[in-house]
This record gives structure tokens, sequence and C-alpha cells, in this order.
């Protein structure tokens, strides 16, 4: 996050019932936007409380107000995600609030120093982008059908009795399909990791969100590499057009390779 600077915001914090709200571990020479908005209705302000070369993107919290609404997590979410399409940033967990400003330097700053210096060093230049792949279900099913013969006959054996005796059928039949998505899954997640890693840094399966997922990869990528990130996406979609549908998100905040002591 760029723009017009702020100074630390390491008072005010000390107020009957107002906490630290924390964000992300960032370097302490980025200049966070006068704009830059966190959670709370209004948003709050954001701003950096500084620690040798580490900083920490917070904002002021009423703690009598309930912290975990939709609308926080989507801001917590979007300031991280904006500042990693800047520079580098260690993602806190959503929730985490601190005492005062002194708290967040003497009790995660400070003590962590060097281990929040060097990681950003190594995330300098990047971030992460999920891919979301999710079949088309009149095609997957068509793929099934033609290639296990049990589910045709068992589809068959269900449309010629009453629905009470057809359970078991129905449930082996739900059965053989779960299993046969389940490999088409692990096999094109396979092929799109491969397709992928010359052009990520890093790379993590995601679990399924959905039945009809294809694949769910989270990739630490270069951000001057996006572009070539679009193109093998670009070849995946017009190879499984009509069968995959494609989405790509990011850049994003490194979530899925980043742990830090508050997260």
């Amino acid at each position: 996050m760029t723009t017009t600077g702020r100074e630390d915001e390491r008072s005010s914090s000390s107020e009957v019932g107002v906490g630290v709200y924390l964000y992300g571990i960032v370097p302490a020479d980025v200049q966070v936007s006068d704009e830059a908005r966190g959670v709370g209705d209004p948003s709050a302000a954001v701003g950096l409380v500084r620690h040798g070369e580490v900083g920490a993107l917070v904002s002021e919290l009423a703690l009598d107000r309930p912290l975990g609404t939709p609308d926080d997590l989507m801001a917590h979410e979007r300031l991280l995600d904006a500042t990693a399409a800047e520079v580098p940033v260690l993602p806190i967990r959503f929730g985490a609030v601190m005492t005062s400003s002194e708290a967040v330097v003497e009790e995660l700053l400070a003590p962590h120093h060097d281990d929040f210096r060097s990681a950003l060093e190594e995330l300098d230049g990047r971030a992460q982008y999920v891919v979301k792949a999710r079949y088309v279900e009149q095609a997957v099913l068509r793929e099934v059908l033609e290639e296990e013969p049990a589910v045709a006959e068992l589809r068959e054996q269900i449309r010629s009795l009453p629905e009470d005796a057809s359970r078991e059928a129905r449930i082996q039949l739900g059965e053989i399909v779960n299993q046969a998505v389940g490999a088409k899954r692990e096999a094109d997640t396979q092929a799109l990791l491969e397709a992928l890693a010359p052009v990520s840094v890093l790379t993590s399966v995601r679990e399924p969100t959905h039945e009809q997922d294809a694949a769910h990869i989270a990739l630490l990528v270069e951000l001057d590499r996006q572009d070539d990130l679009e193109e093998a996406l670009e070849g995946f979609a017009s190879r499984w057009e009509g069968r995959v549908q494609i989405r790509l998100l990011g850049p994003l905040a490194p979530y899925d390779f980043i742990v830090t002591p508050a997260g």
C-alpha cells in the first residue's frame, strides 16, 4: 500500500475499551494510504506500528463491539490482498487483537523481528494466487457413464424400481459416481500442478469445497509472472472447454504459505 504516509499509530489505544486490531506484518518503510480502511462500522483507519525493519498493520477497535461479522472478515482480507499486490505481507489470522500499540511491539514485533524480516525478504515481489476449477455437471456425469458400465446398469435398475425398493441401488450409484469424480479430480489436479509448477515458486493443494471441484490449488507466484500464469491457465481452459470452468483469484496475501506467531 503506497501513497501518502502517516505517523505510527501508537496512541489512544490505552483508552478504556479500545484495543489494537492486527492485520499483517510488512516492511517498516511501507507507507499506508490515508484511504486505507479496516474492520468496524464505520470502518477504521489503518496505520502502522513500526519496530526496527518491520511493522504491523493495525487499526483501533472498540472492544465492546462484536467482531467476526462477514463484513469484518471481508474488510480484513480486502486490506491484506490489496497490500500483497504492492508489498510483501505476512497475514495475521482474522480476529487478532492486542491491548495497545506498545504491546504489539513488545509481544509481537520485537521477539520475532528477525524471523519476520527474513520471511518478508523471501516474499518480496511475490503473492498468492488461487486456481479454482469446477466440473460442468452434465459433462463429468457423461464421462462417468461412458467410463463406468456399472453406473449405466444401476441407473436402468433404479428407473425400473419403486423409490423404496431402489434405495440401496441409489446409494451404490452415488458412491460409484463420487469415487469416479474423486479419481478424475486427483488426475486433473496433478495435471494442473505439473503445468503451473514452472511459473510458481510454491504450490499447495487445497481441499475441495464442492463435490464438483476439479481442482483447488494455491500458488505462490512472482508478481511479474502473472501473465505467464494466466497464459498457462488459458491453455487448460481451451483444453477443458465445456468440461471444466476455471477461475483465477489474485494477487492475494500468502495465506497458504505463511503462519505468523499471531496467526
